[in-house]
């Protein structure tokens, strides 16, 4: 049987923070992708600052390239961004990545949030109401319902089945776990799952049930240049809401 808690009767958990940003930016032609502004301001200082506006978190990791890492020390002294613990230095993959960063966190956190540094739309309730959910679950994810038809291909080329769209979600970040229980899967399952692209997929590994938590459409990855032009829009039809 799952075990559950109500955060209220107790301290509160200190939450950490994971901002990967140790991408290739393959798809930006070359250009950081961390580093490109959306409406004036760089991609992963917008997400820094929705951790550093976010009552629930209570540090911040960032976990960038070798050569990065000057670049975001003094975006977060430009931003003012008080939180921020330390800038380490990435792996060869994204779950090298976030292994560094996880193990990069303050001794006493109680849960770690996960978040793609190239996600700036991100905003501080979004990330609370993850945080919630995982304080009483153990683990939580921001999700939305999928909303095309997927189908599910064979090396050939043809469809091989169609999955029910009802039950279908795109996994979003942040993604946030139990930091023991976390690191416990992640060592457990790292060989085997050292080209996983999905944080919570350890959990899952690990018997752990994750809960699904109602993602923003507007929290988008900038992958492409389409997606800045994208993002921009969007932040200018969010803020004359």
């Amino acid at each position: 049987m799952e075990e559950f808690f109500e955060p209220s009767l107790f301290q509160k958990p200190f939450l950490s923070a994971v901002i990967v940003a140790a991408g290739s930016s393959v798809r930006m032609g070359g250009e950081d992708k961390i580093f490109i502004p959306i409406s004036g301001i760089p991609v992963v200082a917008r997400s820094l600052l929705a951790y550093e506006n976010c009552g629930d978190v209570s540090e911040i990791v960032v976990v960038t390239k070798e050569n990065s890492i000057g670049k975001i020390e003094e975006l977060a002294k430009e931003y003012g961004i008080k939180k921020l613990k330390a800038v380490v230095p990435g792996g060869s993959t994204r779950a090298e990545s976030v292994k560094n960063g996880v193990f990069a966190v303050s001794a006493e956190a109680d849960f770690v949030a996960i978040h793609d540094g190239a996600r700036p739309l991100i905003l501080p309730e979004d990330i609370s109401r993850c945080a919630h959910d995982a304080f009483r679950c153990g683990g939580a994810v921001l999700a939305v319902p999928v909303t095309d038809t997927i189908k599910y291909g064979k090396k050939n080329g043809f469809v091989e089945y169609t999955p029910a769209r009802e039950k279908l979600f795109a996994a979003q970040t942040p993604q946030i776990f139990d930091l023991t229980v976390y690191k416990t899967a992640m060592e457990r399952a790292f060989r085997e799952l050292s080209d996983c692209t999905d944080d919570s997929r350890i959990f899952e590994n690990d018997a752990r049930k994750v809960f699904l938590t109602p993602g923003k459409r507007y929290n988008i990855k900038i992958t492409s240049p389409e997606d800045v032009l994208i993002a921009e829009a969007l932040l200018k039809g969010r803020d004359s809401e």
